[in-house]
């Protein structure tokens, strides 16, 4: 006998749902904080080289773009 079409296949959850028994799946926010936290000094060391890349490239670009006045 085939089963309803508002139920998924046997062994097979539907989207969206966590089958039964398990907990629903952690936002991917949710596993970046927790890699964060677990990797810690080596999250900020690459946080810190980021925030310093992204300032030289500002910098860098605000020198290209400068104003050229007459003397």
């Amino acid at each position: 006998m085939a089963s309803p079409p508002s139920q998924a296949p046997s062994g097979i959850a539907a989207a969206g749902s966590p089958a039964a028994g398990e907990a629903a799946p952690a936002s991917f926010v949710k596993l970046a904080m927790r890699n964060m936290v677990r990797k810690g000094r080596q999250s900020l060391v690459h946080f810190g080289l980021t925030a310093l890349g992204f300032t030289v490239f500002i910098v860098f670009v605000a020198w290209l773009g400068r104003p050229h006045l007459p003397q």
